[in-house]
């Protein structure tokens, strides 16, 4: 069974990857150059652009990858912390939540480029992971 539930989500992985690679040939070209921030679909009703469209891809595959972990890597609870017992999945429920805080916060106080903002998501998330 291991190998037949291995490679369903290899395949699952691999059309995630496809998926990712046409995003990016979805990308505006302007005066010869790639506009990262332009609308994948100029005149819709919703303005998606690829950092917004990657960002939920990406979370899509970190969903693949921890529905994956929880098959292959059955794991029990632990109790970090906080007290409480938590699975991959909740730490990584945790880290996401916070996260988003953390960039609000960084949008609020110091504004745009968010990268810093990033990092200290970064850093929060490897917390949650390894003490929560």
């Amino acid at each position: 069974m291991n190998r037949s539930v291995d490679t369903g989500f290899a395949v699952l992985g691999l059309i995630w990857l496809g998926f990712v690679w046409w995003l990016t040939t979805l990308v505006p070209v302007r005066d010869d150059a790639k506009d990262w921030f332009g609308s994948l679909d100029p005149g819709g009703w919703m303005a998606w652009t690829f950092p917004g469209a990657l960002f939920f891809t990406i979370i899509a595959g970190l969903l693949i990858l921890f529905t994956w972990l929880a098959i292959r890597f059955p794991e029990s609870p632990r109790r970090g912390v906080l007290g409480i017992a938590t699975t991959r999945g909740d730490r990584l429920f945790i880290s996401l939540l916070g996260s988003a805080f953390i960039c609000l916060i960084w949008l609020g106080a110091i504004g745009t480029p968010l990268w810093g903002g990033l990092a200290c998501a970064l850093i929060y998330a490897a917390a949650v992971f390894r003490w929560v």
